[in-house]
């Protein structure tokens, strides 16, 4: 199991559509806006991290209105 975050930018006024748009990728466990550089957060649960990745690349970054993201992997000590 990984556990990854992504910070989130998104273009002016797409906050809320993109947010929308990100509660349908099932592997995002929770989500929340922020303040300051990103607009949103997402907790992101997959079988491993080259699944994590493709899940950023392929399911969030590819929402219309989605900007950078920045993938933070957590780790289990």
């Amino acid at each position: 199991m990984a556990i990854g975050f992504v910070l989130i930018s998104t273009s002016p006024a797409k906050e809320h559509e993109v947010y929308n748009e990100l509660l349908k990728v099932k592997n995002i466990v929770e989500l929340h806006p922020l303040f300051g550089e990103y607009d949103l957060i997402a907790k992101i649960s997959a079988e491993d991290f080259n699944a994590l990745g493709q899940i950023v690349v392929d399911k969030i970054r590819s929402i219309p209105g989605g900007g950078e993201t920045k993938t933070l992997t957590g780790i289990k000590f």
